[in-house]
């Protein structure tokens, strides 16, 4: 690599951080709002009523600020927030008044909703004020709960997390003309710093009928609503210290009965006991175990046609992964991350195309701050070999700190390491043999409030094998104001760079991708903005020179009822270095690939529709039709979604695609086809059934799953799922079986 290159590269970094301690570039101009809370001795009992004193001694914050659709008034609807605590919880009342009469939009009863078109209010606290982490706590009318965990600041909509789960109350009550909230947050649930005398705190609340979404303090609308940059401080009159106690115990037992038709294995039943315990090392900084655990009740990947040559994403949802997982796996691009939980205890089925359980059989986990300027995690787990997949049995060990640099720029480290020890010897060898180890540093940077965001990164894997260009190195640069969002990323991932517990679709490229987006804001009834976009992205590498770009221009247009319109004009290039058949066909199929060492360059158009999510029946519509490798490609891909309010939502996913390639290629028909059914009889038991027909696996997949929270955080599970084979062309063999598994699981949560 030039040295002009390596230098420039090491110049810019320098510059970012010592920018980050630029009071002008690390901090906002204006102080931040704030209030005052008061400890309560009266007890507060959370039936949705706020005839408590406490109530009337505690501050009112009512004068929130509207962020959709607009962000230059004050809130249409009158909102009364007032807060106050004891030795165990924090409190959280709110008085929403209405303008409208009618029913709320509740989309389901089930915890954790989410979505643009429903009602609720929420509190976000960010107990370090390192404008980076934060706890996110909701409740809809129907008192139904939501929580999650914050990173990043909240600078997109996927940096809050729902898939958290913690034990917290809240109760609501609908009144004539407004409801009334209570919500008692346990300070156990919470990390912060013993005797803190402040914490930053949002308040928002969404109120449909009046498609309005209002929040304390004020928040432009070019940012997430959350976002934790524009955020109140909350002062308190007498700091709260951390608990004395605070270990949880997370106990379960489960009974499991399978059965592998396609190998024609006898049945497997299988009876565990294992658990989780949560240990509050201090106030800040937690331990998490976990023996021989179970996540058999987590709900099913949606699976997705892939049409790529390279592995689709699939997000972490098991528990255990979830608190600070930004601290562990947000490093790098993503494309290339050195970190990606679900390589731990996750094999994928060849038959099937679903993901499967390979059994943990331990696991520690440290995670947390130390103060309001460092951050630590430290994980380790082994997981049980998979002969049926030649998987061996395998220790993962992963060590991260973060340092906070200014207003909320930091530096990262990290430290993987995926190693199978020695078999014939019960000395301990840190070398070991089959070890994969990757070594990184990140910085991350924020200025002028969040306008300006960017990071640099460089990662190097170690393993036995010398192996050339074992490195990957990133930056990037994002702008976003109020009209105008300009981003610029550029990567390299190194031909020998292959991380073995990371997610990289592809190794051995270079690629930089411009991407932007001007928002015009029309006086209109209709429109709250529009604009066109453009987004590019360029790959080359240094033994087959030029091979991929994708050039997309377009138009989007947001409307004041929710919906939104997109189209776009997309150009493609590509360079086959492997042999690939782009339907994707079963490998029984023997299609004939395009051949390596040829190039395509083709162009699509795409259209892109979502209804107003508030209403009962919405939906969304994606058309893309144009050229294809040396073909063309004609695709559908829509959702419906009817809404029994609040007692279910029946949906329906479809995604169709007709390729037609020239002869000796193989054209076809690749269909998709998700049917939902979610019911919520009542805010603790729980009904899903999920099918999905998936003609790439020729395969059929049912999963259903019964989930009674007889407790907060405690659960009775009962999950089956069925695997079954079709294909249209072979009808004599559609519904022979090919996996069935149920599943009964009880899980409770108890504190020490």
């Amino acid at each position: 690599m030039p040295y002009y290159y390596n230098m420039s590269r090491f110049y810019l970094l320098c510059f970012l951080i010592l920018f980050s301690f630029h009071p002008a570039f690390s901090k906002g101009t204006d102080p931040r709002p704030s209030f005052v809370i008061y400890k309560t001795t009266e007890k507060i009992t959370l039936d949705g009523v706020l005839d408590e004193a406490a109530w009337e001694k505690a501050e009112l914050m009512d004068k929130l600020m509207q962020q959709f659709p607009y962000d230059t008034s004050v809130s249409r609807l009158r909102t009364e927030f007032r807060l106050t605590y004891d030795d165990e919880f924090l409190y959280v009342s709110a008085i929403a008044y209405d303008n409208n009469p009618g029913e709320y939009v509740i989309s389901s009863l089930r915890r954790d909703f989410r979505g643009p078109g429903l009602d609720g209010l929420a509190i976000i606290v960010d107990p370090f004020q390192d404008l980076t982490n934060g706890f996110f706590f909701g409740l809809s009318p129907a008192g139904v709960q939501r929580e999650g965990l914050i990173s990043n600041g909240y600078l997109r909509g996927d940096d809050l997390d729902l898939s958290w789960d913690n034990k917290w109350y809240g109760e609501a009550k609908i009144e004539q003309g407004r409801w009334t909230a209570e919500i008692a947050i346990p300070f156990k649930t919470l990390r912060f710093k013993s005797g803190a005398k402040k914490w930053n705190v949002k308040l928002y609340r969404q109120d449909s009928k009046e498609n309005e979404r209002a929040v304390w303090p004020w928040t432009p609308r070019n940012f997430e609503l959350g976002n934790l940059n524009y955020a109140g401080e909350m002062i308190w009159d007498v700091p709260p210290v951390s608990p004395k106690a605070n270990i949880s115990l997370i106990p379960y037992i489960a009974t499991k009965g399978s059965k592998d038709f396609i190998n024609e294995t006898p049945t497997s039943r299988d009876f565990q006991v294992g658990g989780d315990a949560k240990i509050a090392v201090t106030s800040s900084l937690n331990l998490d175990l976990t023996i021989n655990p179970d996540f058999s009740q987590v709900e099913v990947d949606q699976q997705v046609t892939n049409l790529d040559r390279f592995e689709i994403f699939f997000p972490e949802r098991r528990q255990f992964f979830l608190e600070n997982a930004d601290l562990f796996s947000s490093y790098g691009h993503p494309f290339g991350r050195p970190f990606f939980t679900r390589r731990i205890g996750v094999a994928r089925d060849p038959n099937t195309g679903s993901n499967v359980q390979n059994r943990i059989n331990f696991g520690a986990r440290l995670s947390g701050n130390l103060n309001k300027f460092y951050r630590v995690g430290f994980l380790h787990m082994q997981t049980e070999a998979v002969s049926e997949i030649n998987v061996p049995k395998y220790d993962y060990t992963v060590a991260t700190a973060q340092r906070r640099i200014g207003s909320n720029s930091n530096i990262r480290a990290i430290f993987v390491n995926r190693q199978r020890f020695s078999t014939d010897s019960s000395d301990f060898r840190f070398e070991g043999y089959d070890y994969n180890r990757v070594l990184g540093l990140d910085y991350n940077y924020s200025f002028l409030n969040n306008k300006l965001t960017g990071t640099t990164f460089y990662h190097r894997q170690f393993t036995p094998t010398k192996v050339d260009a074992p490195f990957s190195y990133g930056s990037s640069i994002v702008y976003n104001s109020r009209q105008l969002s300009l981003s610029w990323w550029q990567q390299i991932f190194g031909s020998g760079y292959a991380p073995a517990v990371g997610y990289l679709p592809r190794t051995g490229y270079k690629r930089f991708s411009p991407s932007g987006e001007l928002r015009l804001f029309p006086n209109s009834n209709l429109i709250i903005n529009h604009g066109p976009t453009f987004d590019l992205a360029y790959i080359w590498d240094d033994v087959y020179g030029y091979t991929d770009n994708e050039q997309t221009v377009g138009y989007s247009v947001n409307f004041q009822n929710n919906a939104t319109l997109s189209a776009n004009l997309k150009k493609t290039y590509v360079y086959l270095f492997n042999e690939f058949d782009p339907t994707r066909s079963p490998s029984e199929d023997m299609a004939v690939p395009l051949p390596d060492s040829t190039n395509y360059r083709y162009s699509n158009a795409q259209l892109s529709f979502r209804s107003d999510p508030r209403k009962l029946f919405n939906y969304e519509i994606n058309l893309a039709s144009g050229n294809y490798f040396n073909g063309t490609r004609t695709g559908i891909q829509g959702k419906i979604n009817y809404r029994i309010q609040p007692y279910g939502v029946f949906s329906l996913d479809m995604n169709y695609n007709k390729i037609e390639l020239p002869s000796p290629y193989q054209s076809a028909d690749i269909y998709l086809v998700s049917p939902r059914v979610d019911l919520t009889l009542s805010r603790t038991v729980f009904f899903t059934t999920f099918f999905q027909y998936n003609s790439q696996f020729n395969n059929v997949n049912i999963n259903s799953r019964f989930q009674w929270r007889f407790k907060p955080v405690s659960d009775l599970f009962i999950v089956y799922t069925d695997n079954y084979y079709y294909a249209f062309d072979t009808p004599q063999q559609n519904f022979n079986p090919k996996s069935r598994s149920i599943v009964i699981k009880l899980t409770y949560w108890l504190n020490m």
